[in-house]
């Protein structure tokens, strides 16, 4: 912890303008146009003002965000693997060398940016080389389509910090953690990364590594934006705070909150967590298989090598300060009653493991207690408490195909046979919330998409809370269809209704697609619009060969084999 030699470890960037100018400030922000922030830049801002991306001090120019994307350094040659930009409409009518107040979405005032630079970004090659692809079931590249098309930067003057008002005694400023760290009197500091609740094989392998190297473990979860889907920070923080108070001893942890936006950008993330734990105070970082990949893309496989990130730190150890430990998968050893790592285990010995999948689906799922062996009773009674039943959680069926193959008549069908098995659904049909929430947009390409996305909003904020959803949408485009899906996490069924066009037509009463064909209407799918189709949906549809009820009847049985109907 001592021996702060590189530029991450050092003096961090302060950008809170000092108390005594505060008031004068304020007023003056008041005065100015608003720039409402996003979620994911409010965090950013947060951890700019208190210097947990040292030495980055604002929203990155146009020379700093080129350089990180092509060689994750900045213009000077620090190295910095993500890049962190403010995105500003077309329209907002920013003019250089002028002021803007930067506020949340409730208009509460943060800083003042002054505008020194506008630019133009290119999406495909900043996905490309930050991200490794354009595949759309990586949630930050779905995200980044919808961006605006020109960055700001400038300074940044920061009059107050985001408020939060859970677990405040939690959240610590690198100082303030680093002050903390400093009286544990101890020589080394590991920290660990963490979005997932931790069972007593994380317990124990942090536990070894802060002894291994005679310090004191930095227990430092995400809880600003991680992976849509993961398990909410306010389980997670209680599950943390639960094991710190009862299985850890005093002097050899420091629980500590910190509101990360993710990119889920596996190997260049996994530096950039490292910086930001080595402006912490930390001098050893954790990192695993797999870290702060997104998982599998449109055809199956990891977006990312299972080593590819701890190879990566491992490179720049020295240059950032930090040492890199590998996490190493650990098993139970029923015998013995320990843990000991899967390379180590003697020959002939009872192995106990449960993955990650079947903790959600066999354990929590099924309402089932997960083992002692596996994880600590306080952490298992709380998951329970916030994750019931498959049964019991919310879900949303999305039918996806072109006008005319079927959806909304399977969807109906569906509706009532889910009545039948004792689980209601929200209808959300693509034509009746036009009328109603989508009410005044057209048919362009961008005015199709908000509407995807406002039926996409609902649908997880039903399944958020319990409720099954049904939508039925033409909804064309792959990559929104993605950014629904990755709003709604693990419970979205992508139903794709696989119809010809040319049977589509046939039952066109409206002789919609006969006006498309003569040119009366613009912008058609299947016509003179596209429709992408899934690449790897979990339903597939045919209606040529099957009727809406024998197909409603399939889904209810995949909705039966994975959980969501009881019995």
């Amino acid at each position: 912890m001592s021996n702060l030699i590189s530029p991450y470890g050092g003096q961090l960037v302060n950008l809170v303008i000092p108390q005594d100018q505060l008031a004068e400030r304020l007023a003056h922000a008041k005065t100015l146009p608003v720039l409402n922030l996003s979620a994911r830049a409010l965090c950013d801002l947060e951890l700019m003002a208190t210097g947990a991306f040292s030495p980055l001090s604002g929203f990155m120019n146009k020379a700093d965000f080129e350089a990180v994307v092509n060689t994750m350094r900045l213009a000077d040659g620090t190295l910095f693997p993500m890049p962190i930009t403010l995105p500003v409409a077309d329209g907002a009518m920013l003019q250089l060398d002028t002021e803007v107040a930067l506020a949340d979405e409730r208009n509460n005032l943060l800083a003042i940016l002054r505008l020194d630079e506008i630019y133009a970004w290119d999406y495909e090659t900043t996905a490309h080389q930050v991200f490794g692809t354009l595949d759309t079931r990586h949630p930050i590249v779905a995200e980044m389509s919808r961006w605006h098309k020109h960055f700001a930067s400038g300074k940044l003057e920061v009059l107050s910090l985001p408020k939060h008002y859970d677990f405040t005694h939690l959240r610590r400023t690198p100082s303030e953690v680093r002050e903390s760290l400093e009286k544990f009197g101890k020589p080394n500091v590991v920290a660990f990364q963490t979005r997932n609740p931790l069972h007593r094989a994380h317990e124990e392998l942090t536990k070894r590594a802060a002894h291994s190297i005679d310090g004191v473990l930095l227990l430092h979860p995400v809880v600003g934006m991680t992976k849509p889907g993961d398990v909410d920070h306010y389980t997670r923080v209680r599950t943390y705070r639960a094991l710190v108070e009862n299985h850890y001893q005093p002097n050899e942890v420091l629980l500590s909150l910190l509101n990360l936006a993710m990119r889920m950008g596996g190997p260049r993330e996994a530096v950039w967590h490292a910086i930001i734990r080595r402006n912490h105070g930390a001098n050893h970082f954790i990192v695993g298989r797999d870290h702060a990949g997104p998982g599998n893309d449109s055809t199956g496989k990891p977006f990312y090598g299972p080593y590819d990130a701890q190879e990566l730190v491992a490179q720049f150890a020295d240059e950032i300060g930090v040492k890199m430990i590998p996490f190493k998968e650990l098993v139970y050893l029923a015998e013995e009653n320990r843990y000991e790592e899967d390379d180590k285990v003697p020959a002939g010995a009872t192995v106990k493991k449960i993955s990650g999948t079947q903790v959600r689906e066999d354990y929590l799922g099924k309402g089932v207690q997960l083992p002692a062996w596996f994880t600590h009773k306080e952490v298992a009674e709380v998951l329970a408490e916030s994750y019931p039943p498959l049964h019991r959680q919310g879900f949303v069926v999305w039918f996806t195909g072109l006008s005319g193959s079927g959806k909304s008549t399977t969807a109906e069908i569906l509706s009532m046979l889910l009545l039948e098995h004792g689980r209601q659904a929200t209808m959300l049909d693509g034509d009746i919330v036009r009328q109603h929430l989508s009410k005044g947009l057209g048919f362009t390409a961008e005015d199709r998409d908000t509407n995807i996305r406002r039926i996409g909003f609902v649908g997880s904020e039903i399944a958020r809370h319990g409720g099954g959803v049904i939508c039925a949408a033409i909804s064309p485009y792959r990559a929104t269809r993605d950014e629904v899906r990755a709003m709604v996490g693990e419970n979205f069924i992508e139903v794709f209704v696989d119809t010809p066009i040319e049977v589509c037509e046939e039952r066109d009463i409206k002789g919609m697609y006969a006006k498309a064909r003569r040119g009366e209407i613009k912008g058609f799918t299947g016509v003179d619009d596209p429709y992408e189709a899934p690449l790897k949906p979990e339903v597939v549809l045919t209606t040529t060969d099957h009727t809406p009820e024998q197909n409603a009847h399939k889904l209810i049985a995949y909705l039966r084999s994975r959980g969501f109907i009881h019995g």
